[in-house]
């Protein structure tokens, strides 16, 4: 018999999603009556399968860690990239790092944090479609589809908190008419799919077999290209690959001509072709994301959050998506705990917790595609942060920021915000950190 999902609640999340389940499992971890609607069935294919290092403090805060390492995900030593000819190397051990980046299968990472969430107490509905939310009233009415069961069935729950983290669909920021495309010179979206029997590019910067995978460790390997940049993240069984590229290329294309494109590109593109040279491609396995750099112009007011991907997305090539999601999961949790505390200053959390989340925002977007000031970024938020992030956190983000050309207004925020000249020792180490023997 199918639990029946309750007429009310204290906080309503949508999306099973690290943000949605992050945020589940900090609320009732804390006593909080909330439930969560997931309009999918778990486990669920998803992209983002890079996680740096930056991720544990978050599990550990969740209380999920060890059911990660019990996992046995692959344990990534840094990253490669190949920008404009230029080859650089990241070891996350050089700043400090004891414990490993990973490259996980986010279906099974993200129903391990989905059930996690049901441990600490959250009720979680699968195959639930939130439909609309009506925030007329102080306390949010949510209209819903249960496809559970063969006839669909209408049905609604009142909260006073609602928790939008539905992903790219960003249902609220839609239905506020507050989510906005990134307006830059040159738009770009994505393509990924999944091979099998493909090489990894590995910590000694050679070309392996997956077969050498306990033995070598592996690293995320980007490289740029004439339309974009690309990505190649070996996992368990299968090897993801994505090409971010400029979106006249596919303008007019279908989905048959998306993938003849996609997989002629893997075959020519120096470096990933002989990643690529035995593998076989997944045949169905190619996704395409359209509108791939977004923001919501409001995100938290007093009686709803938008977080993760809900809220915005700028550019998988510094792997922040499962961070953002995480970092999003935390502070509003915290505002919704004080809010449900003080109700009389229910607004004022919201206000801060958007702050937080919008200068979180503003730092991956200066780093990943380089402006700032515009597209709702704040330059004196994104260099308060700088000076408040934790040294080993900023010196990797520095480092990272001279591995492409599209940190220079990341580079000169720093300089203004006075911690770039901190860090000169490591600069130099990044300079040695420019390599020339890589052989794929």
């Amino acid at each position: 018999m199918q639990q029946i999902i309750p007429k009310k609640c204290t906080v309503l999340v949508i999306g099973g999603g690290p943000a949605g389940s992050s945020t589940a499992t900090h609320l009732a971890k804390s006593g909080v009556d909330v439930v969560l609607l997931e309009r999918a069935e778990f486990p669920r294919n998803q992209v983002g399968e890079s996680l740096i290092p930056h991720f544990w403090k978050f599990t550990d805060q969740l209380g999920v860690s060890e059911k990660i390492q019990q996992q046995g995900f692959l344990r990534k030593a840094g990253g490669i990239t190949v920008w404009n000819d230029k080859v650089h190397q990241i070891l996350f051990s050089d700043y400090g790092y004891t414990r490993p980046g990973l490259h996980v299968e986010r279906d099974i990472f993200d129903n391990l944090l989905l059930e996690h969430s049901k441990r600490q107490g959250a009720l979680v509905f699968n195959n639930v479609v939130v439909k609309q939310v009506d925030l007329s009233a102080v306390e949010p009415i949510i209209s819903y589809i249960d496809t559970r069961e063969e006839s669909n069935v209408a049905g609604t729950i009142q909260c006073q908190f609602v928790v939008d983290a539905s992903g790219h669909s960003s249902l609220l920021a839609h239905q506020l008419g507050t989510r906005q495309s990134i307006s830059s010179e040159m738009n770009f979206l994505s393509l990924w799919g999944y091979f099998k029997g493909s090489r990894y590019v590995g910590v000694d910067r050679q070309s392996h077999a997956s077969s050498e995978l306990k033995n070598i460790s592996p690293v995320t390997f980007v490289m740029s290209h004439k339309d974009g940049w690309l990505w190649h993240i070996v996992l368990r069984e299968k090897t993801s690959v994505g090409l971010i590229v400029r979106s006249n290329k596919m303008r007019g294309l279908d989905k048959q001509q998306r993938e003849i494109y996609f997989q002629q590109s893997c075959a020519r593109l120096p470096h990933l072709k002989e990643l690529l040279s035995d593998a076989q491609f997944m045949d169905g396995s190619l996704q395409y994301r359209p509108d791939y750099s977004y923001y919501a112009t409001q995100t938290c007011k007093q009686n709803y959050y938008c977080i993760g991907d809900a809220a915005g997305f700028v550019d998988p090539v510094f792997s922040h998506g499962v961070q953002n999601a995480f970092y999003n999961a935390a502070v509003a949790s915290l505002a919704i705990r004080e809010a449900l505390k003080n109700t009389n200053k229910s607004a004022r959390y919201a206000q801060l917790c958007e702050s937080r989340m919008q200068q979180f925002y503003g730092f991956s977007r200066a780093l990943s595609l380089g402006d700032f000031g515009i597209n709702g970024v704040n330059r004196d938020s994104v260099k308060s942060l700088m000076k408040a992030m934790p040294p080993l956190e900023l010196e990797l983000m520095l480092v990272a920021s001279e591995m492409t050309n599209r940190s220079e207004n990341f580079k000169q925020l720093a300089h203004e915000a006075g911690v770039w000249e901190s860090f000169s020792e490591q600069h130099e180490q990044q300079k040695r950190g420019i390599i020339d023997d890589l052989k794929l």
